[in-house]
C-alpha cells in the first residue's frame, strides 16, 4: 500500500480548473488498489473544489500543512493568532497592501484592490462565484485565518512588508511580486510527516506530485517525487520522475510509471 499526495493547481486541475475525466479515473483506480490519497495544497480548507467529493480521498492537507483532515476527522489545525493577525490587517490596510487572507472556512480581501493586480483580481473573482457574488473582506471583525498571499509593484512596499511579516511568517516568491506568505512551522512536508507518524505510513512507499514552486518543501521530504510536465524549475534538483502535463494525461501515466494502477 503506497500513500498518494497530490498538490491542486496545476496537478490535479487544469489549466480551465477542472478535473479530467482521466484523472478522475487514474484516481479512482488508485484507490481500488489500496493505496491511500491525500491533498496537499496550499488552498485553505474552503477554496478546495466541491468536485473533489467524487474522488474518495483519504485526507485533506490545506494551507501549506496549517490544516489537516483524515478520513472526515480535523486532526490538526493551527491560525495565525488573533492579536498578530490583526497586527497583519492593520498593516494591510494602513500602507495599502494588496492581498488576500485565507482561512479554514473563508477567503477575505480588501474593499479595493489598489494596484488592481491581475492575480489577485482573478482570485477574488473566482472567491465570488464560489459565494454567490459574496465578497468578505479584511474588515470583518475578528477574523482568524491560516495564511496569507500579496501582491504589489512598488519594490519599497515589498521590502516593508516581508520584513514586517518575517518573525513568524514565511513569504514564498511567485515572481511578479506575488507573494505566498505562511506560518514558519507549517509548510507541505510538515503534514506529510505528520499524516507519516499518524498513520504510521512506510516512508519508501510515499509518492509526491506537484507543480509548484510551494512543492519544493514536500519534494524534499520523500523519496518518490513525481513534476508535472509543466513545472517550476525550482522543482527539478529533486525531482525523481517528470511525468506529462495535466492535459497529457500526466497522473494517469505517473501511477502506471510506478505500476500504482
Amino acid at each position: 500500500m503506497a500513500a498518494l499526495f497530490f498538490d491542486i493547481d496545476g496537478t490535479i486541475l487544469d489549466r480551465n480548473q477542472r478535473i479530467l475525466d482521466s484523472t478522475m479515473e487514474s484516481l479512482k483506480r488508485a484507490r481500488e488498489k489500496g493505496h491511500l490519497l491525500f491533498i496537499n495544497t496550499g488552498r485553505t480548507a474552503c477554496d478546495v473544489p466541491k468536485e473533489f467529493e467524487e474522488v474518495p480521498f483519504d485526507g485533506y492537507c490545506c494551507g501549506c500543512g496549517t490544516y489537516i483532515r483524515c478520513q472526515g476527522q480535523v486532526l490538526f489545525q493551527s491560525m495565525i493568532p488573533l492579536e498578530r493577525g490583526a497586527e497583519i490587517v492593520d498593516y494591510m490596510i494602513r500602507h495599502e497592501i494588496p492581498g488576500a487572507l485565507e482561512g479554514t472556512e473563508q477567503i477575505y480581501f480588501q474593499r479595493e484592490n489598489y494596484n488592481k493586480n491581475a492575480d489577485l483580481v482573478e482570485y477574488r473573482e473566482n472567491i465570488a462565484r464560489k459565494n454567490h457574488g459574496v465578497v468578505y473582506t479584511i474588515q470583518e471583525p475578528g477574523i482568524r485565518y491560516d495564511k496569507l498571499m500579496f501582491c504589489t509593484e512598488d519594490a519599497k512596499a515589498e521590502e516593508r512588508f516581508l520584513k514586517f511579516l518575517e518573525p513568524d511568517i514565511r513569504a514564498i516568491d511567485y515572481g511578479s511580486g506575488v507573494f505566498e506568505c505562511i506560518q514558519k512551522e507549517y509548510s507541505k512536508a510538515t503534514a506529510i510527516r505528520w499524516l507519516q507518524d499518524y498513520l504510521k505510513l512506510d516512508g519508501e512507499e510515499i509518492y509526491v506530485f506537484g507543480d509548484s514552486v510551494n512543492d519544493v518543501d514536500m519534494f524534499l521530504a520523500v523519496k518518490h517525487t513525481i513534476a508535472m510536465g509543466e513545472h517550476d524549475k525550482a522543482l527539478d534538483p529533486m525531482t525523481e520522475y517528470v511525468t506529462d502535463t495535466v492535459e497529457g494525461e500526466g497522473i494517469r501515466k505517473a501511477l502506471e510509471h510506478y505500476g500504482l494502477i
